[in-house]
């Protein structure tokens, strides 16, 4: 009766085990609420036993196939025009999985670094923004960080999100503003996928095929399987990202003041923590004490904590009170009311650092709670402890640009075969000390993602903003070499670029107007994908004369004309530099005629180049054309750069 009823059982679990098997697997970006883009055929893939035979239907069309050896099923649906909203049915034998609510129209990939991950709670009238975020026919979808050293098959957990004030938030600042402008114009739903990952070079966005075909550095790789090249495995890198999303001190709950932080070490807060830590990056926990007057029992407060790198989740007395996933921004979070006590009162924050610098970072002035006006400094020791750090997995210093591809095989290679309509990229600053290598490797990557997808799409970028001090001469600088690179870059077919050198901030690398950033790359894409009749990008040089001690240049792209950003108020272009022979540049006076710029010094008798906005900080360049874009920064010589080696 016994080996009856084992039997049994043995039979029930492997009949679970073949259940699980056969299990139909979509990857996570088809999901719900989803666009698909129009007017090509629509692929639809994902994975179940072998020898399966999966039905997709969507909007009246049925397309079947059966898995291979791999398990790997693919159906192609025939083009549609946008609509929606649709439900699509994927079925096995076994299995129905339902997907709603799904529009067609066009998808855009948002990529790059920082500046493109900058969320849209941290733009310039962030509460405004989000509050006036309900737009149903426009789509989000968050691609999770995800570093590998192979091509993956799916995304990390994620999934499509109409958009919303409980969506936008935390989404792409500049992919957000982008597709609010390019919505209306062109009348049809807009999904916006961001992948990026702050602080990151173009090579770890770049295939491992081409890197070995086009960069330098990876070459002598070629035929070479990508972790063997690198010489060590991402299994403790795997290890290392499954123990942050089961972090300790949030299962142990390390914020209640109940818990015991005996054995933890002090900090004096603010602080970078590689002081303490160093080379760490991971998962740390600070606490602090505060002891508060029976006064405050029952107010409101505010507690504020500068600048945090990367991410923060602050709690008060074990209530969390606010959270941020973004680098550097000050954190300032509304204690709500009953939370404070007088007597000792319980401060714990968990910072991750996913690469760089990490802590508490700002002045200790900006450290603090305020109640009914009296601040109380936060500033000072604080104890910590780290829950989860690279050094416990023998991974600290891999970070995305260790080694080629690394975020291409993780965050770009599952969506290739998704359709899109095109790309808008906001990278570079990582860059800026190889300009003159991004030369070749920006349109190199470009290439390569068109030839992944299989078809030229548009690939529209913005380039650096101003950043850093302003110089008081003219000089050379591989933030202008870099630009320069850019500008090269639309020697690519169905390119274009956004210049937002009047918009950046001297000391933060990230210019919080992002509004005006995603218009400029709006108005680019109305230009180069839809070939509407308006002006995309400001005025571009296309040739000089030398008439004895002027130089003229002339300019396409003017519209009804040259004018500048001030109306010409002062009678001069600022932002022009002039040299002779000896390569030596001086300020110069500058004044339009016509489509031209006529440009000369009284320094310089006889000039042979000139050069415009050539500098990490252009802040004060002011050509425009009539549509009120500006013109690029550029140069008209061709001698060797700081950053050509």
């Amino acid at each position: 009766m016994k080996k009856g009823i084992y039997l049994l059982g043995l039979g029930v679990l492997l009949l679970l085990c073949m259940d699980l098997q056969a299990k139909v697997r979509l990857p996570h970006f088809f999901s719900s609420n989803m666009v698909l883009q129009r007017d090509m055929p629509i692929r639809v893939w994902g994975k179940a036993d072998k020898n399966e035979v999966i039905s997709v239907a969507l909007n009246g069309s049925v397309q079947t196939a059966k898995t291979g050896k791999d398990g790997i099923w693919r159906v192609e649906l025939p083009a549609m025009k946008a609509g929606g909203p649709y439900d699509m049915q994927i079925e096995s034998a076994e299995e129905t999985i339902g997907l709603t609510n799904i529009l067609i129209g066009d998808v855009w990939v948002c990529s790059g670094q920082s500046n493109m991950e900058f969320g849209l709670n941290n733009v310039i009238n962030a509460g405004q923004e989000i509050a006036a975020s309900t737009l149903p026919d426009i789509r989000l979808l968050n691609v999770p960080k995800n570093m590998q050293s192979k091509e993956q098959f799916d995304l990390e957990p994620c999934e499509w999100t109409a958009c919303n004030p409980q969506t936008s938030p935390l989404f792409t600042a500049v992919g957000y503003f982008f597709g609010k402008e390019l919505q209306p114009e062109i009348g049809v739903p807009v999904g916006l996928i961001h992948t990026s990952w702050g602080g990151t070079d173009i090579e770890t966005w770049t295939s491992w095929e081409t890197a070995v075909k086009t960069n330098d550095t990876y070459k002598k790789y070629a035929g070479k399987d990508q972790e063997k090249a690198m010489g060590y495995s991402m299994d403790n890198i795997r290890l290392y990202k499954e123990a942050l999303k089961k972090d300790k001190g949030l299962v142990q709950k390390w914020y209640v003041p109940a818990y015991k932080t005996k054995g933890w070490k002090t900090m004096a807060v603010p602080k970078v923590w590689e002081a303490e830590l160093a080379n760490e990056d991971g998962i740390v926990w600070f606490r602090k004490t505060i002891d508060l007057p029976a006064g405050v029992t029952g107010k409101k407060a505010r507690i504020n904590l500068g600048a945090v790198d990367d991410e923060d989740l602050t709690y008060v007395n074990g209530v969390k009170v606010g959270e941020m996933n973004f680098w550097m921004p000050n954190r300032s979070y509304e204690i709500p009311a009953g939370v404070l006590k007088g007597g000792n009162n319980v401060i714990a924050v968990r910072i991750t650092d996913t690469g760089g610098l990490g802590g508490i970072l700002g002045k200790a002035e900006e450290v603090y709670l305020e109640i009914d006006g009296q601040r109380y400094s936060l500033a000072g020791d604080w104890v910590y402890k780290p829950s989860v750090v690279t050094s416990m997995y023998k991974v600290s210093g891999i970070s995305p640009n260790s080694f080629s591809s690394l975020l291409y095989n993780g965050m770009v290679h599952p969506l290739i075969g998704y359709g899109i309509k095109g790309v808008i990229w906001y990278q570079g600053e990582n860059n800026a000390g190889r300009a003159y290598q991004y030369r070749t490797l920006f349109p190199a990557m470009i290439n390569d993602w068109r030839q992944q997808w299989g078809y030229e799409f548009p690939f529209l970028w913005v380039q650096l903003a101003n950043f850093m001090a302003v110089e008081d001469q003219p000089k050379d600088s591989d933030w202008a070499e870099l630009r320069e690179a850019q500008n090269m870059t639309l020697s690519l077919p169905k390119t274009g670029q956004a210049v937002i050198t009047d918009i950046g901030e001297a000391f933060d690398i990230h210019p919080k107007n992002k509004q005006e950033v995603g218009k400029r790359l709006a108005k680019a894409a109305l230009q180069v994908a839809y070939g509407q009749p308006v002006l995309g990008e400001g005025p571009v040089y296309k040739s000089m004369k030398v008439e004895g001690e002027k130089v003229i240049l002339t300019f396409g792209n003017v519209g009804d004309g040259l004018t500048t950003s001030d109306r010409n108020r002062y009678g001069y272009v600022n932002g022009f530099s002039i040299a002779g022979a000896d390569r030596k540049f001086v300020w110069a006076k500058a004044y339009i005629d016509g489509n031209k710029v006529v440009v000369f010094s009284e320094k310089v008798p006889n000039p042979v180049a000139v050069r415009y906005g050539w500098s990490n900080n252009p802040y004060d360049d002011n050509l425009v054309n009539s549509a009120g874009l500006l013109a690029s920064p550029f140069r008209t010589d061709q001698w060797k750069g700081i950053t050509e080696k």
